[in-house]
């Protein structure tokens, strides 16, 4: 019994949910992990950033592209507990070269330690579920990709819709991430004045981008916004990053120390606190100077200056262009410049899973969704449906042997009764008919019988038998008998526990799991069919699970309840039989029966 017990726990334990082995949705059917290691051992960040975008690089070399959607749309991300799904846009998807640019957003980006998300594929029925606008935290006033067609004017990612007037001299195939705008010195992106690119006085920016100059030349413009004698500008001089701002006074400069080479891809970036104009290069500070920024509600130009200024035209590829309408954190700019470029230092792909065994199907999305309490009630179930299980085996196996035994008793009885009432008694436990007779319950209640005939015997050694005595005989008969039938209900108290206390068990676990379904919507405020029926359906296995229980139960306890009934109407029926029996061979007081 206690090995049996050992089994169900292990069989429990295999049945509850973990994050190792969790399923996020079972309509997927194939899904990759993916690590974030900002360790010593990976890009050893040590302060948080707190939510980024962070870019997924997939490649022939970590993936392989098979049992998709031919446009990526099936891809979801979910956070390391496996129930909660990230926003995520896809930049970049071409299976036939191998290659996906995936921007994924990360709530609370890891500081100093390991962190697993999980990225769920395969599913050819499943819409695209990309959500560029959320991907970004809305501080970010713009952000552009450049991975339209040539022509077309970028469009901004953002929830704000800063789409850029007019379209870059082209769009190239070789941008440090993926596409990139490719500026020829002519006609800088001219972006339109809106209420999210305001800039209030001393108010704070972030300006970031990757740049690849074409060739090195003095004064020439990334980024240019003018407002009167105001202005705000960020650029390249002779290869040297500076950002300057003009509040109608000198203007405050931050010019980096050395330059950046033509041809090669740096990131670039300048905040602006209230009380700093910060300059960073490939994710470093290079420059600070003590500036505030005017107020301006103006159009701005990207790669070259606004009109009527006398900046230069840029010359040259910029790539993932971002604005945002706060001071972006130092560590961020870290984390962008080195997640971002061509080896990311943080990211390491696991190998794919293929969905197999429990997880598929509806029953799947149900037992993931079922909360810590309905677990406990499910398992306190599945022992009672255990037990129940044991005891009806045990029993079905005894009142059949025992069924089996009294028939071979009886046929024998039959054999010997006529000439020998107690001729059975004497058999040998050790012979054949012995090991047959000894599971008999009538075998026993002859035995007791005889037991008592025997204990009858007057001075001269005869066994006398009375009236009285028959009606004692009888009665120690019934006593066995008595006896037998305790043997035979034995453990039949748990299947009727089994039966009426599974289901309000289960009930209970439904009711509790539906209380605790309905609290979290409420303090989630979100009221959907998708918020709701995984919940109630989960809560509702409890129930399922109580009826598991009971219904075998019942079926075996009616079962069992007859057979248990037959042999006890054999076992009165005997009584009967051995006493008449004994009455008809002493009619009088003087009669005896010579003991053997």
């Amino acid at each position: 019994m206690k090995r049996a017990w050992l089994v169900l726990l292990t069989v429990a334990l295999m049945w509850l949910p973990g994050v190792a082995n969790a399923w996020w949705q079972n309509d997927w059917s194939f899904r990759k992990s993916i690590t974030i290691d900002t360790t010593p051992k990976g890009g050893n960040i040590a302060e948080s950033a707190g939510r980024v975008p962070l870019l997924i690089r997939l490649h022939s070399g970590n993936f392989q592209f098979d049992g998709l959607q031919d446009s990526g749309a099936d891809i979801r991300f979910v956070a390391a507990d496996d129930k909660t799904p990230l926003n995520y846009h896809i930049e970049q998807y071409d299976p036939v070269l191998g290659v996906a640019l995936v921007w994924v957003d990360i709530p609370q980006f890891p500081a100093g330690a390991t962190e697993n998300i999980w990225m769920y594929y395969g599913n050819k029925k499943a819409p695209d579920g990309a959500k560029p606008a959320e991907t970004f935290d809305p501080d970010y006033t713009l952000v552009y990709h450049f991975n339209g067609a040539s022509g077309t004017p970028p469009k901004d990612l953002t929830a704000y819709g800063n789409n850029a007037q007019n379209a870059p001299a082209r769009i190239v195939e070789d941008g440090i991430i993926g596409k990139a705008a490719q500026f020829d010195g002519k006609t800088p992106l001219n972006l339109a004045a809106s209420p999210s690119l305001a800039i209030p006085a001393d108010g704070k920016f972030t300006f970031s981008a990757w740049v690849k100059p074409a060739a090195l030349a003095p004064q020439t413009l990334l980024f240019a916004r003018r407002d009167g004698a105001n202005g705000l500008l960020i650029g390249l001089d002779n290869g040297v990053p500076f950002a300057e701002v003009d509040g109608g006074a000198a203007p405050a400069r931050t010019p980096a120390s050395a330059p950046i080479a033509a041809g090669q891809w740096s990131h670039i970036a300048v905040t602006a606190d209230g009380t700093n104009l910060t300059l960073y290069v490939g994710g470093h500070q290079v420059a600070q100077v003590a500036a505030t920024l005017p107020a301006m509600n103006v159009p701005a130009a990207i790669g070259g200056d606004v009109a009527g200024g006398t900046g230069s035209a840029y010359v040259g590829e910029i790539d993932d262009l971002r604005l945002s309408k706060v001071a972006r954190s130092a560590t961020l700019l870290d984390i962008d410049a080195m997640t971002q470029g061509a080896e990311s230092k943080f990211v390491n792909y696991g190998a794919d899973e293929k969905q197999s065994g429990f997880g598929f199907g509806y029953f799947g999305v149900i037992v993931k969704s079922v909360t810590v309490d309905a677990w406990v009630v499910i398992v306190i179930l599945l022992g009672m449906a255990f037990t129940s299980w044991v005891v009806m085996w045990n029993k079905a196996q005894y009142v059949g042997t025992v069924d089996k035994a009294n028939a071979y008793f009886v046929r024998r009885f039959r054999e010997v009764a006529g000439r020998h009432l107690v001729g059975l008694a004497h058999t040998d436990e050790r012979s054949e008919d012995g090991r047959r007779l000894r599971h008999s319950s009538l075998y026993r209640l002859y035995r007791a019988g005889v037991a008592e005939i025997h204990s009858r015997v007057d001075e001269n050694g005869r066994t006398v038998i009375s009236s009285e005595s028959i009606e004692a005989i009888r009665a120690t008969m019934d006593a066995t008998l008595v006896r037998e039938n305790q043997r035979l209900s034995k453990s039949m108290v748990l299947l009727t526990i089994a039966i009426s206390g599974g289901p309000f068990l289960g009930l209970l676990g439904t009711v509790v799991g539906v209380m605790i379904t309905f609290a979290a919507i409420a303090a989630a405020g979100d009221v959907n069919v998708n918020a709701i029926a995984p919940g109630i359906a989960a809560a509702l296995l409890a129930t399922v699970t109580g009826l598991f229980v009971a219904i075998p139960a019942l079926f075996g306890y009616n079962y069992l309840l007859i057979r248990n009934k037959n042999v006890t109407a054999n076992m009165q029926v005997f009584v009967d039989e051995f006493v008449t029996r004994l009455a008809e061979a002493h009619r009088s007081a003087d009669h005896a029966i010579a003991a053997d």
